[in-house]
């Protein structure tokens, strides 16, 4: 009989097809040999979690699950494959208990298991421990059934089982109730106190569980914002904020100085602006939190960023780029110098493509440096470096000394002021090949902004040799995207590429796959401008950029609104996305 932990982590049975040659001896190793394989666990933190075993009364699936090693789906995944079963999605828990009157609550619950729904003379059941012969028989034999067992991740349904049978609290309402109830509002020199309250379990409980949810919701930030009467959190989920359940304003004191202490700041100072920086592993992923904290009036706003380390391991067909781009793109990359600029305002996803960049061009041949504030992402082969404007090091200073480090290839995290933008340019002119960004509105616009800084217009045209304008928008569900015709005037109001078929357009559903947005993910709409002769020529003679914009479109350059079309017109994105982010030109 294979029972669960109490964590409900289960393990995988013995006898497993498939599976290599334990290294290691009894149940445990087979759980971590399978994840092992499975490429769900690395051999370092394997050994790790195995070494904490050896001094506990705790199965290893519970030990790498609390270690955010691995993530309870990931083990629950693995063993359903092993046994051929289905897991249970938290979509698919009944809304009404099924048979109420033949399973009671108390019973349920010890046995974490909940049927899912009956099918003439079937009953599905999701069970924790689909081992588990014994609760299987008893639910067949009170339901007159034939039990189909499925396999269920433990919290989901824990609470799946408070929802239908229980108060219908939430997990995070559970984990409040554990805080001291005196805490109220907390003085401001009551430093101790809050450091008492911040490093009690049901905060930290209640820190990671905030954490944990904007990991799983695919959140690029978490806003922690207090106000007056309320602790607002929201998280930035494909670009647009989303507000979720948020915990009491009484913990307002304690959850922020929770993350504080996490990203190793000073809770004492909170009436300046502070930066932290938190690694953790959430989930079997390595997770790297970015913290900054704001002085209001009413507390300290924070804002998490939550960097994932396959972030930088997006190819550039996942990231947006079409063949026809990625082929002007690839033309630029591969120059053996000048400067190819990134332009697009925050959180457009300028790094992402350079790190894309900086993966084609990394070969043992190339020596790559790197300055940015800060470093995102860690690039095996590329040498990076911190910018820290509190000891003096910032970007010009830090790009001085990498230049006497003989690189072939340096990117700038951002061009910022005069003095790293000539340094650059000199760069670029003793035969080093330049990647950076700008915030600018549109690829033209990256041009004004150069000269405005102080940049002579003889030197951009001799160094810049392309600009790539970008924005993110959401794609479409897949799953839930709705096809309509587009009538021939709006065809005509749009500026839709002709075509011998009606246009057809695609709009956001809303199903279970996507949360009921309609959305999921985002990709990127691109404008890319290389400075041909004709360019270079009215750069020299200060042209404006509407004149600029107006000779590059008429020598091939697509628009991001033109690329945004065709990526509407597949079906990618929604036309609403990309009149959202862009306009018509």
């Amino acid at each position: 009989m294979h029972m669960t932990d109490s964590t409900g982590t289960m393990e995988i049975p013995q006898t497993e097809p498939g599976l290599p040659a334990p290294q290691r001896s009894g149940r445990q190793a087979r759980l971590g040999d399978a994840l092992l394989a499975a490429g769900k666990v690395a051999s370092p933190d394997l050994e790790r979690a195995l070494e904490i075993r050896k001094h506990r009364e705790e199965k290893l699936g519970a030990i790498l699950v609390r270690l955010g090693l691995v993530s309870e789906r990931d083990v629950v995944e693995l063993v359903a494959q092993q046994m051929g079963l289905q897991v249970v999605r938290p979509d698919d828990y009944p809304h009404v208990p099924v048979l109420p009157d033949r399973f009671a609550e108390k019973f349920l619950k010890y046995h974490q298991a909940i049927p899912l729904r009956v099918r003439d003379e079937e009953l599905e059941l999701a069970m924790v421990d689909p081992l588990d012969s014994y609760l299987a028989n008893a639910v067949a034999l009170t339901s007159g059934k034939r039990v189909v067992r499925r396999v269920a991740v433990p919290s989901e349904l824990d609470a799946a089982i408070e929802q239908l049978y229980g108060s219908g609290r939430s997990a995070m309402d559970k984990i409040v109730d554990g805080v001291q109830q005196g805490s109220q509002e907390i003085a401001a020199e009551e430093v101790e106190h809050l450091k008492d309250l911040a490093s009690e379990a049901p905060v930290i409980r209640l820190v990671n569980l905030l954490i944990e949810r904007a990991v799983d919701a695919q959140a690029s930030d978490i806003h922690v914002e207090p106000f007056e009467n309320r602790l607002k959190v929201r998280y930035r989920i494909d670009g647009l904020l989303r507000e979720v359940e948020a915990p009491p304003p009484r913990l307002s004191a304690a959850v922020i100085s929770r993350l504080k202490i996490m990203a190793r700041l000073d809770i004492a100072e909170r009436r300046l602006p502070q930066d932290g920086r938190i690694q953790l592993h959430s989930q079997g992923r390595e997770i790297d939190l970015r913290l900054s904290t704001v002085p209001t009036m009413h507390g300290e706003s924070v804002v998490v960023r939550i960097l994932r380390k396959d972030g930088a391991r997006l190819g550039f067909h996942e990231l947006g780029f079409s063949d026809a781009t990625l082929a002007q793109f690839m033309d630029l990359l591969q120059r053996p110098h000048g400067i190819l600029l990134v332009t697009g305002p925050t959180g457009s996803g300028k790094t992402t493509t350079l790190y894309a960049a900086l993966r084609t061009l990394n070969e043992p041949t190339r020596k790559i440096l790197t300055v940015e504030d800060p470093v995102e992402y860690e690039l095996e082969g590329v040498n990076q470096l911190q910018v820290k404007p509190q000891i003096g090091l910032d970007f010009a200073r830090a790009l001085r000394a990498l230049l006497r480090q003989d690189p072939d290839i340096i990117m700038i995290g951002e061009m910022r002021d005069l003095e790293t933008a000539r340094i650059a340019v000199q760069s670029a002119m003793t035969g080093h090949l330049v990647l950076s960004t700008l915030h600018t509105n549109d690829a033209v616009s990256s041009i004004s902004r150069l000269l405005d800084m102080g940049i002579e217009g003889y030197l951009v045209t001799s160094t810049v040799s392309g600009i790539v304008a970008q924005r993110l928008v959401r794609r479409l569900c897949p799953h839930c995207r709705e096809g309509y015709e587009v009538l021939p005037e709006l065809a005509r109001e749009l500026r839709l590429p002709p075509s011998s078929a009606q246009p057809r357009l695609y709009r956001a559903v809303g199903c279970p796959q996507c949360n009921g947005s309609g959305y999921r993910g985002r990709a990127a709409i691109l404008e890319i401008l290389p400075l041909s002769d004709p360019i270079r020529r009215l750069v020299l003679r200060h042209a404006d950029a509407h004149e600029i914009g107006a000779a590059a479109v008429a020598e091939g350059m697509r628009t991001m609104y033109q690329d945004g079309l065709d990526k509407a017109l597949a079906g990618d994105t929604s036309l609403e996305e990309v009149l959202r982010v862009t306009r018509a030109v």
